[in-house]
């Protein structure tokens, strides 16, 4: 058996590319070949399954929704660098100007950076982008500027955290900073892996209007319902 997994019996064929630790725990990137043996890319935190190349929908969606709803999205904050979906998809949209990228991983940023994630580089060399290496509760704390879209996607939902200093992200003092931030018409989304009615209770209270949107979704062959918030 070498390092890759053979595939007997179907199984994929799984290889770990990086692994990098910090205080929050590990963070591993692997390449896993599917039943169209077609390569994709896996982001694991503390052994917790986070999200892969395969299945974008959502993330792209959680950028999507917000910029229909906005007819000037000049400046935009994106909660998560993660693969780069979501500030792919932003950065898609002509009238986008200015992007934040929040990530508190710095080995996640230097993969992207290096190619170690192939569309990385490409992606980060756009010059309306900023990626910024912090916590997002700490850069949303200290922000001194205003913005037409927030999108966060730094945890997996209030109900499956993986790190549990994420819980105040979806709570109200939180989102009420967030509305701080935007400008007038501005747009905050957020992303869940699960149903999550504290968290739409809690943007209702500091928004004037939010809403729950369903995704469904194909995880490793496995139908899920992954979720959208939106506050206006």
């Amino acid at each position: 058996m070498t390092a890759m997994q053979d595939g007997l019996n179907g199984a994929p064929e799984v290889a770990e590319i990086a692994r990098a630790e910090s205080e929050r725990g590990e963070v591993v990137l692997r390449r896993r070949v599917n039943e169209q043996a077609a390569e994709v890319l896996e982001l694991r935190v503390n052994g917790v399954f986070v999200m892969d190349t395969l299945e974008t929908g959502t993330e792209i969606e959680l950028a999507a929704a917000a910029l229909e709803l906005v007819p000037d999205p000049r400046d935009v904050v994106v909660g998560g660098l993660g693969l780069g979906f979501t500030t792919q998809r932003v950065l898609a949209d002509p009238r986008v100007e200015k992007v934040m990228v929040v990530e508190i991983e710095d080995a996640l940023i230097g993969w992207m950076r290096d190619g170690t994630v192939p569309h990385g580089p490409a992606l980060l060399a756009d010059q309306r982008v900023r990626v910024v290496n912090a916590d997002i509760q700490m850069a949303i704390a200290e922000a001194r500027s205003t913005y037409d879209l927030v999108l966060l996607d730094v945890d997996n939902g209030p109900g499956y955290l993986v790190h549990a200093d994420n819980e105040r992200v979806y709570q109200e003092a939180f989102l009420a900073r967030c509305r701080e931030l935007l400008n007038p018409g501005g747009v905050l989304v957020v992303w869940s892996a699960a149903a999550a009615p504290e968290l739409l209770a809690a943007m209702r209270a500091v928004f004037d209007d939010a809403e729950e949107q369903e995704h469904a979704v194909l995880l490793q062959d496995r139908p899920e319902t992954y979720f959208l918030y939106v506050a206006r």
